[in-house]
C-alpha cells in the first residue's frame, strides 16, 4: 500500500479562492487540481465553508437515520438508488447501509415520515451541507475546465445550472469474526465529481491511474474528492473515474456521506472540439446523461461507459 502523505492535500481557504483569475498563484492552484486527478484520481481538500463544526452536526443527524428502528428505515424505499432512498445491507454488501434524501421538499417530507413530532435541526443541518457541497463541487469543476483551457466552454454550457448533486449518508458495519472487511466493492462513481466526508474511522481505499492501491488516511475535517466517468468525457479520457473500494477493520463503525453530482436531466455531454486534435480522436459520442444513468445505474462492470458511448 502506498503512502497516504502521496494523496494530495489541497487548501481552499478564503484568501485562496479571492485570487485574480489571472494571478499566477491561481493558475499554480489549477493546475494542481488537474495533476492530482491525472496522477491519482482523487485528492483531498480542506474547505473552510464546510468546517469540522458542521462535519460532526451532519454526522449526528445522519446516526440519527440509521438508529431508527429498521421496519421504520424500510418505510423510505424508492423505485430506484438514482431516486435516493434507504438501501439495506444485503449478502453482496453485508457491512453496509445507505440513505439518500434528495432534495429540500424530500427532506422535510423525510422528517415528517421518521419523526412525525419533529426532529429540530435534522432539516436545516442536511440542506446547509448539501449547498455548500454543491458549491465545492462546481469550484472544483470550474478549476478542471480552467486548466484545460476550457473556462470558456464551462461558461457556454451553463454549467453552474446545469449540474446537481445530492447527499448519501453511509454506514459500514464491524465486521463479525468470520466475516470479510468488504464494505464497498472496487467500483467507479457514475458522476461528474463524488466528495465524500467520514468520521474519524477510515477505510476508503483508492487505485490509482499507474495501478496502485492507496490507503487514504484522511485528516478530521478534510474531504476527498473523487474524479466520476463524466470527467473522462470531458477531458476525452486525458482524466480517469477512480476507482475505489471501502475495507472495513478494527471495532468502530463507520459513517460517512457522498455529494454526487450529475449533469441535470436532459443535458448533453460531449468531448470539448478544443480537446481533439490529431493524437487524441474524440473518445466519446455525445449523449445525454440521464439517459445513460437510466440503463446503467445498476451496472458494475467498469466499462459501462465506453459500452455505452465509447467511438
Amino acid at each position: 500500500m502506498a503512502n497516504v502523505d502521496e494523496i494530495p492535500i489541497i487548501e481552499l481557504y478564503g484568501e485562496v479562492l479571492g485570487l485574480g483569475r489571472e494571478s499566477e498563484k491561481w493558475k499554480a492552484l489549477i493546475k494542481k487540481v488537474r495533476e492530482a486527478f491525472e496522477e491519482y484520481g482523487c485528492f483531498i481538500v480542506e474547505y473552510d465553508k464546510i468546517p469540522i463544526e458542521l462535519q460532526e452536526e451532519l454526522f449526528n443527524a445522519t446516526k440519527m437515520m440509521f438508529d431508527l428502528p429498521q421496519e421504520k428505515k424500510h418505510l423510505y424505499k424508492k423505485p430506484s438508488h438514482r431516486d435516493g432512498g434507504y438501501v439495506v445491507s444485503n449478502p453482496f454488501v453485508p457491512l453496509y447501509e445507505s440513505f439518500g434524501v434528495y432534495g429540500d421538499h424530500e427532506v422535510r417530507a423525510f422528517e415528517k415520515l421518521m419523526w412525525p413530532e419533529g426532529k429540530p435541526g435534522f432539516c436545516e443541518v442536511l440542506q446547509s451541507v448539501n449547498a455548500k457541497m454543491l458549491e465545492l463541487n462546481l469550484l472544483i469543476l470550474r478549476m478542471t475546465f480552467e486548466s484545460f483551457g476550457l473556462g470558456e466552454y464551462y461558461q457556454s454550457k451553463d454549467l453552474d445550472h446545469n449540474i446537481i448533486g445530492n447527499l448519501r449518508a453511509m454506514k459500514y458495519k464491524v465486521p463479525k469474526e468470520n466475516e470479510q472487511g468488504i464494505g464497498l466493492h472496487t467500483h467507479i462513481d457514475k458522476t461528474i465529481l463524488t466528495i465524500l466526508c467520514q468520521n474519524s474511522v477510515q477505510g476508503l481505499e483508492a487505485l490509482s491511474p499507474k495501478g496502485n492501491w492507496i490507503t487514504l488516511n484522511v485528516p478530521k475535517g478534510g474531504l476527498v474528492i473523487i474524479a466520476g466517468d463524466a470527467i473522462e468525457v470531458w477531458s476525452n479520457g486525458r482524466l480517469k473515474p477512480l476507482k475505489h473500494k471501502v475495507v472495513m477493520s478494527g471495532d468502530k463503525e463507520r459513517y460517512s456521506c457522498g455529494f454526487f453530482s450529475i449533469p441535470n436531466d436532459g443535458v448533453t455531454i460531449e468531448v470539448p472540439e478544443d480537446l481533439v486534435d490529431k493524437d487524441h480522436p474524440p473518445l466519446y459520442r455525445p449523449f445525454v446523461y440521464s439517459e445513460y444513468l437510466l440503463q446503467n445505474i445498476t451496472n458494475v462492470n467498469m466499462d459501462a461507459l465506453q459500452v455505452y458511448a465509447g467511438v
